[in-house]
């Protein structure tokens, strides 16, 4: 399958799905009362689809790549603090444990993007 439209990423995907949870979770009292925290976690996990998506907009490797690089910092900014939301008793385990998997699924899948990119010739659309 040709992508031709960051909505075509699985790691968009993932990263949209990532922060629709991570905005439910956050929407609970009383996480959602503690207002820096939440909006804290909220910017992080949303900052991942946002940096996919701007990246691939760009139209070349070498910026895709490095959108890509924030993009795989701010999965682990949100594994992060749901260590945090887990060690203030905002969310479970199990919660936690959904948390960890995903941000930890995308980041995998992220950096695999990144070496695949790397090692392409293709130089992006801004050089065709």
């Amino acid at each position: 399958m040709k992508v031709t439209r960051f909505e075509d990423l699985e790691i968009w995907l993932l990263a949209r799905e990532l922060y629709k949870l991570v905005f439910q979770i956050t929407s609970k009292v009383p996480f959602y009362n503690d207002f820096r925290f939440r909006d804290q976690m909220r910017d992080s996990s949303g900052s991942v689809s946002d940096n996919i998506a701007e990246g691939f907009e760009r139209g070349g490797n070498k910026e895709f790549i490095q959108f890509l690089s924030v993009a795989k910092g701010s999965c682990g900014e949100t594994r992060n603090q749901s260590y945090r939301a887990f060690d203030s008793n905002y969310i479970s385990k199990e919660i936690l444990d959904d948390l960890l998997e995903r941000t930890d699924i995308l980041s995998r899948k992220t950096a695999n993007l990144i070496k695949s990119i790397k090692a392409s010739d293709h130089k992006g659309v801004k050089y065709d």
